[in-house]
């Protein structure tokens, strides 16, 4: 099988995976660093139970790891670019058009853009 088939294949696997908007919000998040299944709860404003089977499934498709400490599971990207490259492509959403307020996609820009806090990781 040629090369451009297999990676082609590939590449439309993980944009299945992405094709859901709790999981690039949660990637977006994750892409500020590494947080605990409340805490992204928190900051999406989605159940707890909702975060863990999104985590589950990036975590199966090597996406988001998982580490321990003591009783507490934080998460990260495995990858962070994947926060950026999704980010490279809000210029080729409609939302501007659809909306008519170009605000919306910078004011996403902004958040998900926005320098991730500095944390001391043992």
């Amino acid at each position: 099988m040629p090369s451009r088939v297999i990676v082609s294949r590939d590449l439309a696997d993980l944009m299945r995976l992405l094709a859901h908007a709790d999981r690039l919000r949660l990637i977006e998040e994750l892409g500020q660093g590494e947080k605990t299944v409340s805490e992204l709860a928190a900051a999406l404003a989605l159940p707890s139970t909702r975060i863990s089977q999104h985590l589950a499934l990036l975590r199966a498709h090597r996406l988001v790891a998982e580490r321990r400490n003591g009783r507490s599971h934080f998460y990260h990207l495995t990858h962070p670019q994947l926060a950026t490259w999704i980010l490279d492509a809000l210029p080729f959403v409609d939302i501007r058009n659809r909306l008519g307020e170009a605000e919306h996609i910078e004011r996403v820009r902004a958040l998900w853009s926005a320098q991730p806090p500095h944390h001391n990781v043992e």
